[in-house]
């Protein structure tokens, strides 16, 4: 993929014919067909000239809406299965524990999470280290405040268990 050159207020990359020359002169095999341009014009009519079965590339469309209200608007917007957007994540992580003091913590920091809408998040971030598992993708074993949460120990996001370490949920959720 073309790697991010420039980003636009709302945080969309940009990039143009010429970024995309450079990258195909780096790497031929180059997959750009989610690329969008800020002009593609006239990449797309060389393709058309020359009667090139290569993909045409996306104009980056003006978005008529204030910065602030688009990334507002995609917060809520998850892009990951339906078996993980529609799953009961409280009941998974409830069913992972093996004990009352891992239930009692689980339940109280499954509430913080609520309470902050973030049971998407926890829902996305399952789907993520269930993507990196079937890829055989290695990740950080934990570091930071995210080793304070037990409920991302249950999902795998690090390998420290806060209740072992005796960690205050407070030190992540702050």
């Amino acid at each position: 993929m073309v790697e991010k050159l420039n980003i636009d207020r709302y945080n969309r990359s940009i990039v143009t014919e010429r970024d995309i020359c450079d990258q195909l002169y780096l790497n031929p095999k180059l997959d750009y067909s989610a690329v969008e341009l800020k002009s593609a014009a006239l990449y797309n009519a060389a393709i058309d000239s020359l009667y090139l079965d290569w993909p045409h590339i996306a104009k980056l469309e003006e978005l008529a809406v204030d910065p602030a209200e688009w990334h507002e608007a995609n917060q809520n917007t998850w892009f990951m299965p339906d078996e993980y957007k529609n799953m009961d994540i409280a009941k998974w992580l409830l069913d992972l524990c093996r004990n009352e003091t891992e239930l009692q913590r689980t339940g109280t920091e499954l509430l913080m999470y609520a309470e902050r809408d973030l049971l998407d998040l926890l829902r996305y971030l399952k789907y993520f280290v269930d993507t990196l598992r079937a890829n055989n993708i290695v990740w950080g074993v934990g570091r930071g405040s995210s080793v304070a949460s037990f409920v991302l120990y249950l999902i795998g996001v690090h390998k420290i268990n806060s209740i072992t370490y005796n960690l205050d949920i407070e030190e992540f959720i702050r």
